[in-house]
């Protein structure tokens, strides 16, 4: 046995042993010699009950635990608290079970078995692409990945490919909620799996751009066109000459810009002062977006923004084309270097790993400069990947969402009778969370989720769930699958939870230990929008063998500290009834 030596542990326990001899002392002076003794023992035991007496981590026996049905049983429940370890067959339980159970040592060998990770957004705004990724287990045969609309039409289809990752992406017509179905098929057609993809397309809020251009050009019509076609608040000026200027309007007042674009001749026009109030602006968190195509003097780049720029090679031309899948975008005739000097950095690559966007921080915003040109040419020939490809560097370029409350629906695979958790951000500690059919639910803060509040959930059947909160603009939605979808999906989530207990069941290795140590338990985490995409591995000397060695600490409670506040009971009782049994007499012969 083990017993804690900290003051605070064993403070309470020598209170209660001096009161059980005080009061033994005070029934022998008045020769009660049985009461004083039934006093002593029922110090000594409440002692030992309150006492934190462990054993040590192997002198109870390791508890057997099947998980073969997914789940732990009401029995191993209680059990696993007392024992030395566990011996796990099957392929685990999800992390909400693991969470509530007390770190003990593993050991477990997973059978081998064909495992799937899914990996799409549950929620988007509408003009974005999905996109959805299966990863399997095995590196397989051919097979294909498609996406089903609710009427089985094939939305897309990934063709055969004998990768153990295949992905697909489709464009979302309008804003709604649906369920579109996945589908794996082998060479010949064959399915080989399929279950429902959830997805809430939610219209997008719309963009407030601010345009300033003092020299026309196409790029900045097709840009404009773009901004316009996607639902842009836009206030547009650009100069054609001397004193003639085309002017765009917002057609509501900008409450507050998500970017400002100039071109490089709009910015060497302006005068030193009118430079210095667009850092300003900048630096109070609008990020200033530089398309610089007609750059042309590098001295006051240098100068005033700090920015090296050097012009493009014409023998070198061909190969500084920017590549993006179909788009080849010439680069600025200035550049800064691909070794850009702080405070500037390269903040986007091509397809090739050449840079074309660069950035530097001011005060609360950062000023962008876009290297690249001629984008206006596909503007006709290619216009789904001239949005797309804007729609990327929107992403990178522009603040985030000024909605500050949103929902983080944060399991990857509710099913119903396992807890979930829903979450809040932007909103208070206790505000009540409300769902049709369910009771309502207080959000609360969370160790490991600093920025936001979560309530825990119990789905009670498959489909959609809805919610609402105090603060929150909007409804929050959760699809609850069934208990028979994707379950290879379900038990590669269940393996990959198994694996992360197996790690906080392990001990930190120490210089002393690391010898003694056979085997570590290695886990992958994936969390939020991303799921698990890889298989956890186990480092282990024995072909996959999981074994945590756990540290004295983590010993079982001894079980006769339960026995000892029984018999405290039994023995406050007794005495009880003696007492009661002593004024009784005292009276009659009174």
């Amino acid at each position: 046995m083990i017993i804690s030596t900290d003051l605070a542990n064993i403070a309470p326990p020598l209170v209660a042993l001096a009161a059980g001899l005080i009061s033994a002392v005070l029934y022998g002076r008045t020769r009660r010699w049985i009461d004083a003794a039934l006093a002593g023992v029922a110090g000594i035991a409440l002692a030992v009950a309150i006492a934190d007496v462990r054993l040590p981590a192997g002198a109870a026996a390791p508890l057997a635990v099947s998980t073969e049905a997914g789940r732990i049983s009401a029995s191993d429940l209680s059990a696993i608290p007392a024992a030395s370890g566990i011996v796990l067959s099957g392929d685990g339980v999800r992390e909400a079970e693991w969470r509530d159970l007390p770190a003990r040592p593993l050991q477990w060998k997973p059978a081998a078995a064909e495992l799937l990770w899914l990996d799409f957004p549950r929620s988007m705004s509408l003009g974005r692409i999905f996109t959805l990724t299966v990863r399997r287990s095995s590196a397989p045969a051919q097979w294909r990945l498609q996406l089903l609309a609710e009427n089985k039409q094939v939305l897309a289809d990934s063709g055969l490919a004998a990768e153990p990752q295949l992905s697909v992406q489709w464009l979302p017509p309008v804003a709604e909620v649906m369920v579109l179905q996945a589908r794996l098929l082998d060479k010949n057609g064959k399915t080989i799996a399929q279950g429902p993809i959830p997805l809430q397309v939610k219209d997008a809020v719309p963009l407030q751009i601010q345009g300033r251009f003092d020299a026309p050009s196409f790029d900045a019509r097709a840009l404009n066109q773009l901004l316009s076609d996607g639902g842009a608040v836009l206030d547009w000026n650009v100069t054609l000459g001397k004193s003639i200027t085309r002017s765009e309007t917002a057609r509501v007042p900008l409450v507050a810009a998500n970017a400002v674009f100039i071109d490089a001749a709009y910015v060497e026009h302006l005068s030193a002062a009118a430079r210095a109030a667009l850092l300003a602006q900048a630096g109070k968190g609008v990020p200033l977006v530089v398309l610089g195509g007609n750059a042309s003097d590098a001295g006051m780049w240098q100068r005033e923004f700090g920015l090296s720029l050097r012009p493009q090679s014409p023998t070198t031309e061909k190969e500084d084309v920017r590549q993006f899948g179909v788009l080849s975008l010439p680069p600025a005739q200035l550049n800064p270097s691909e070794s850009v000097a702080a405070p500037w950095s390269v903040l986007a690559r091509d397809a090739r790993k050449q840079p074309w966007l660069w950035q530097r921080g001011v005060g609360q915003g950062r000023v962008v400069w876009v290297g690249v040109a001629d984008w206006h040419k596909y503007a006709i020939s290619a216009p789904q990947a001239l949005a797309l490809w804007w729609q990327s560097a929107m992403d990178l370029i522009a603040l985030d969402d000024a909605q500050k409350a949103v929902w983080q629906m944060n399991d990857p695979l509710p099913v119903p009778g396992l807890r979930s958790e829903v979450c809040a951000q932007g909103v208070k500690t206790g505000t009540v969370l409300t769902a049709e059919g369910y009771a309502a639910m207080a959000l609360a803060a969370r160790v490991d989720k600093a920025d936001a509040v979560c309530a825990a959930f119990w789905p009670q059947k498959a489909g959609w769930v809805k919610f609402s909160a105090a603060g929150m603009t909007e409804q929050g939605v959760e699809y609850v699958y069934a208990s028979g979808d994707w379950p290879a999906w379900q038990k590669a989530l269940r393996r990959d939870a198994t694996m992360q207990y197996a790690a906080r069941s392990a001990p930190t290795p120490t210089g002393e230990d690391t010898a003694a140590t056979t085997a570590t338990a290695t886990a992958t985490t994936r969390s939020g929008a991303a799921n698990a995409m890889a298989l956890a591995t186990a480092t282990a000397v024995d072909a996959g063998q999981v074994s945590a060695v756990a540290g004295v600490a983590d010993g079982a409670s001894w079980p006769g500290a339960r026995a000892a506040g029984v018999l405290f009971a039994l023995v406050l009782l007794a005495l009880w009834w003696r007492e009661q049994r002593h004024i009784g007499g005292a009276g009659d012969r009174l």
